[in-house]
This record gives C-alpha cells, structure tokens and sequence, in this order.
C-alpha cells in the first residue's frame, strides 16, 4: 500500500480524500493557490505546496505545477478528485512517466470515455442507446447553428472535456445556439482548458439517473446501485439521492449490467460513473460516462456502507476488489443537498465573501455503518445519519476564483420519508452567515410536494420557481408553531431585560401574559402561561401549543419542542422581536402588546429606492465584456454586458426597451453586489 499520496484538489474533496487517506495511515500533499493558503485542506494534510496565482488555469490545472509538487514531495500516488485533472488523460500520462500511480482509471479508458464525443462513438458501437446529436466537432458558432438546425431544437451545447454542467448551454432558437456556443466555448477552456464543443438534442421532461461502477485490474466489477441527479440549476446537481424513487428493480439491474459492460469495454480500473436519461416509461439512454468519483458519492457510501476512495486506492495499488456484485446490498435512503455560495433570491448568482459564521450541524453515524463500516441486514427505524463533507471553515473566505459548493449535507435513514425529514432538521441546524446561500432553496425543495412524491425531472426548478426563488410562505400550522415559539422566547428575553434593568423586584409575574406576533402578513393574539417546564401558548381560537426549549437570549439557533413534535429557528434579535429562518422562510416576526400592536398597524410602510433605469451587479464578478454603449438604444432581452464570476459567465439582459445613457465599468473592471453598471432614460 502507499504510504504517501498527493491530492491534486482543493476544497471539500481534498478534505473528502484526506479523511480516507488519514484512516488508511497513508500520508497526504495537499497543492493550493495563492487564494488557498489557508484553505481547509491545506491544514488537514500532513504537507502542503504552493503551485501559482488564484487562477486554476495557473495553478490546478497546470499538470507540470503538479508533476513538481509531486517530484518535491515523493508521492507515490495522486488522486485528482473531480474537476480540474481529474479527467486528463495527458496528466495521467506524466504520472505514470514519472512512475506515480494515478488514482484513478487508466489512461486509455480516460481517453475512451472521459470525452463525451468518444464515449458516446463507442457506446453506439456497443449497441447502448444514445441521445441523437451531431458527435463531430463543431468549428464556429454558424456551424453551431446549422446542426442545431438540423438535430432540432431545443438542444444542449455540451464541452467535450466538461463536467460539473461547465461548458453547458440549452438552446431553443438559432440566437441562442449561437451565443450559448461561444460562452460553452470560453468556459471550457476555462475551466479544462480544453474549447471543443458538440450538440445533442435535449430530451424534454427527463430523469437524470447514474449508475455507480467499481472496476480493478483483475477484471472485477460490480455496480453500486443508483442516484437520482434529477434536480438541476443550470445543469448542475444540487439534489441527489440513492437509491431513486422512480426505478425498479429490474430497470435498476439492466442499467447496472449495460453500466458495468461499457466500463469493461474500456478496460475500466476504477471508480466511475456511468449517466444516463430515463424517460417516463423507464426507457434509459446512455448520456456520459465520468471517469472520477462523482460529486455526489456520498449517498452511495451511505447506503452500500462501502467506502469508495478508499476502494479507489486499493485498486490503484493493484489488489483485487474484496466485494462481488452479491455482496452489495441497498439498505435504506440517502439524501445530498449541496450548499452553494449562490443567493436564490438572485437568480442562484455566485456570492463572494468571508464566513462571518459557518456552523454545520453535528455529524452522527447510525447503527451498524458506525460499528462495521458495512450494513448487515436491515437497519432500526429512528435510526438517522448525519454527513458533511466541507472544505471550508468559521473566518474562511469564499473566492470568486473556483466552484461555488462549499458543503455537501447528507442525511441517511431506513426510510425516504425518514431521510427527507431528517435533511429538514439538518437544513434547519446549519447556521450560515457573511455570504448569500441556497440554504433556504434546500429547505424549499424538501417540502415540495414534487419532491415529496419522487415525481420531480430535471426540469424541476424552471418549472416550479419560472420567476426565480421568492422565498417560501408557510402553512398556517407551521405558522402558528413558530409564532408559539416566538411569544414564549420574547417573554424569556422580557424576563431577562427586567433582571437586568432592576425596575422590578418579581420579574415573571410583571413581564405581561398576553401578546401579538406578527409574521408573514400574519396576527396571532396569544396569553401565555408558563412554568419551570415550558410554556403553554393559547389562541384566540382557543387552541393551545405547549412550547418546550432551553433557548438562551443571545443563541443564533432555538431547538425546541411544540407539542412534542421537534421545530428548530435561526434566531436575530430585532427590534420587538426576532429575524426568524426556517423551513426555508426568512421572517421579521414581531412580538407586540396588545397597545403596541394597535399603534405598528398605523405605521407607513417604507418604499424601496426605484433602481428600475440601472443595471445593478447581481453579483461580485470580473467584467468581460460590454455590448452596448452609450446612446445606444436597447430592446427587451438584448445582451448588455458579460460577468465572470466563479468560473461561470453570465450574461447581463435588457429588462425592456431603452436608451443607454451612462456606462460606468468596463473589461477587465471587478464589481461588487448591487454596483451601478449602467443607466438608462
């Protein structure tokens, strides 16, 4: 076995690699950027070197920086993660020049299906049904336009090398094929420094399932069950699952079989994942197959109990798969969220800053993963597990250079429902501040009934949020729960403001019974009666919630019981109340008396400043381009200008019909939230 390996990463799979490498008594390289010096996982391992500026085309993806961390270090192995050289065959190349083991699968395979336009040659060779497209490279955008054309709208213009949904545009029309090929092309070189482009028609109403492969040099393999990939933001997972909802057993066992026959094709070592559409009637076509651990191979591990990196370093080191395809039992449900610096309220646009606070909730193991690493049987209902694989850290800073996930929080149970409601609890417990997040979209989507029902398809968030995420507006029950929970906090913090004041000698029996909470456009008038056990809350209804916490004035989160049934807050002081987050809502609850609340419902409301004749930065980014200039006169969707931010370029649209009046940046400026980009009349 090695005894030192370097991880050619950063982030949350460098930390990912290290845990495993660390429980193996391997010793682990980490590489970073300048933007990285003190990066998570340059303090995790056991040794770290600087390779170049912030910039991954300067530094992560330059193979000879690595080959001389390499060289420097003495690492017997590499394992690239996902992205950056993960799927360069010309790095696995000089690895194994150099007599450096890759961990990962060899380089003929790379080169056979870590390019999507070769895989998809050779799976059509094999008989594996295919997305219709045009395979052949494609030279300029008119090309482009001519073979969406001639495949038929609505396409996806794909990067050879991409991955991660870089390098990936859906066209409906010749001006979106058109420009959705020239920004396909900028990021993939980019991001893989590798520009070449191919299109494929876009199957509408799609599943987006994956079949996980684990392959050794013997020619051993198995697969490790299914992920359900199905909601996607601009191509890019963010919601995954293991096993899905949708397939059974015999569709499960025919994508496995093909998964594992194409991965043996190519004489496969590894750890790989083969993609693929499922249509409505369970029919499935090959899409891709991703030569490296996937984002989401957590869910995997939770469900098999096998852990795949390491499986990925055995095999790198030549020893035979220790399972058989008869050992590899499904037990339970797994859920993955991605936590991304991306703000929904924005249109999910990258956000940059420090993490003025980053508390995940508490990691837990349950059952028999925790004592064998493996299931045996079936698992205990109650049982839950909690997993967050992180790359970052309290005061950490996220960059505008790299991908946005910055965690990936996972929840395991014996049972979907079980798993869904324990993500809840999760998402609920996961204190983020100092950057815009999709914490609140997370909640969103746990609730939703489509995703409730398993019924979603890629499609999922286009058709459920076409105006962009707005929020979420609670049930009156879940409503009525917190405004319980909110009348019984404030009379604490009451209680406490007395005592510290002095003007009162008995301080519970002066701090009033009766209040209004005020949340959501919402009025609960409630009298409180409380004891040294909790608190009752009664309605004017006549109803009565019983509220139970060891909630402190100051805490940031309230785990309480309402009724007995578990309700956790992100709490903020306000004034006369509380900023209250859960369940994916963001409210001002208030807490009035009776008089207080008499005179709130006479105050004006305050309008917002009319930003209606700017185009404000929805994000912090680097300017690319601009489109227009001034004088000009603008149509409704004409292209304004371009970001670049985390590796993503977005283009800045005309809201409607105008003339430009004033330009304030240019290329090559960086911007920050809100800056004034332009103006119009």
């Amino acid at each position: 076995m090695f005894k030192k390996i370097l991880i050619a990463n950063r982030g949350e799979i460098a930390c990912r690699v290290i845990k495993t490498a660390r429980k193996m008594g391997i010793q682990t390289v980490a590489i970073y950027s300048d933007a990285d010096k003190h990066a998570l996982h340059v303090r995790m391992a056991d040794e770290a070197v600087h390779i170049g500026p912030s910039p991954a085309n300067q530094s992560y993806i330059v193979i000879d920086k690595v080959m001389q961390a390499v060289k420097e270090t003495g690492a017997e192995a590499v394992h690239p993660g996902y992205g950056f050289l993960s799927e360069n065959s010309k790095f696995a190349e000089a690895l194994e020049k150099a007599g450096v083991a890759f961990i990962g699968p060899p380089k003929g395979a790379i080169e056979a299906m870590g390019d999507k336009i070769t895989s998809k040659k050779i799976a059509q060779e094999a008989d594996v049904s295919t997305v219709p497209g045009y395979m052949g490279l494609i030279e300029d955008a008119d090309e482009a336009v001519k073979i969406s054309n001639e495949v038929g709208y609505p396409v996806m213009i794909k990067a050879s090398a991409g991955g991660g949904g870089k390098g990936m545009r859906i066209a409906w029309n010749d001006d979106e094929a058109r420009e959705g090929f020239q920004s396909s092309k900028n990021e993939a070189a980019s991001s893989f420094g590798d520009d070449r482009i191919f299109i494929e028609k876009f199957v509408t109403q799609p599943r987006h399932i994956e079949i996980q492969v684990l392959c050794d040099t013997h020619g051993n393999g198995i697969y490790l069950g299914e992920r359900e990939c199905s909601i996607q933001r601009r191509n890019q997972k963010v919601v995954e699952e293991a096993p899905s909802p949708f397939l059974d057993e015999a569709t499960r066992k025919a994508m496995g079989e093909q998964a594992v026959a194409l991965a043996q094709a190519v004489d496969y070592a590894s750890a790989g994942t083969v993609e693929f559409i499922v249509d409505g009637d369970k029919n499935f076509y090959f899409l891709e197959m991703n030569t490296r651990l996937q984002v989401e191979h957590p869910v995997t591990e939770l469900i098999t109990g096998v852990d795949l990196v390491e499986q990925m370093i055995r095999v790198a080191a030549g020893e035979k798969l220790s399972i058989s395809q008869n050992d590899v039992a499904l037990t339970g449900w797994a859920i993955e969220n991605r936590l991304y610096a991306e703000d929904p309220y924005r249109g999910f646009l990258p956000s940059i800053g420090r993490l003025t606070q980053y508390r995940p909730p508490a990691e837990t193991a349950a059952g028999p993963l925790q004592e064998n690493d493996k299931w045996q049987g079936d698992a205990p209902h109650g049982y839950i597990a909690v997993r967050n694989d992180t790359g970052v850290y309290e005061g950490g800073e996220i960059s505008m250079y790299y991908d946005p996930m910055i965690a990936k929080l996972c929840t395991w149970a014996p049972s979907r429902d079980e798993a869904i409601e324990a993500m809840r609890v999760a998402l609920d417990s996961f204190e983020v501040e100092g950057i815009g997040h999709n914490l609140p979209f997370l909640s969103a989507v746990m609730d939703h009934p489509i995703f409730i029902k398993g019924e979603m398809t890629t499609a999922f968030i286009e058709e459920q949020y076409p105006d962009g995420f707005e929020g979420v507006e609670l049930s009156p029950d879940i409503l009525k729960r917190i405004a319980a929970s909110a009348a019984a906090m404030f009379r604490v913090e009451e209680i406490r403001r007395t005592r510290v004041t002095g003007r009162m000698d008995n301080h519970e029996r002066k701090v009033g019974k009766k209040w209004v909470v005020v949340l959501q456009e919402t009025e609960f008038a409630v009298k409180i009666k409380a004891d040294k056990k909790g608190s009752t809350v009664k309605f004017e209804d006549g109803s009565k919630l019983r509220v139970k916490s060891d909630w402190t004035p100051g805490d940031s989160l309230a785990r309480l019981t309402v009724d007995g049934d578990p309700l956790v807050l992100k709490v903020d002081d306000i004034t006369n109340g509380f900023r209250m987050r859960s369940r994916g809502a963001d409210m001002s609850v208030h807490v009035y008396t009776p008089r207080q609340a008499e005179l709130a419902r006479l105050m004006p409301e305050k309008i917002a400043p009319d930003t209606s004749k700017m185009l404000l930065c929805p994000m912090p980014g680097l300017m690319v381009k601009v489109d227009v200039e001034a004088g000009q006169e603008v149509q409704e969707g004409q292209p304004l200008c371009t970001i670049e931010a985390m590796k993503m370029e977005n283009i800045l649209r005309a809201e409607k019909k105008g003339v430009v009046t004033k330009i304030n940046a240019g290329p090559g400026d960086s911007l920050g939230v809100d800056e004034v980009i332009m103006e119009f009349e």
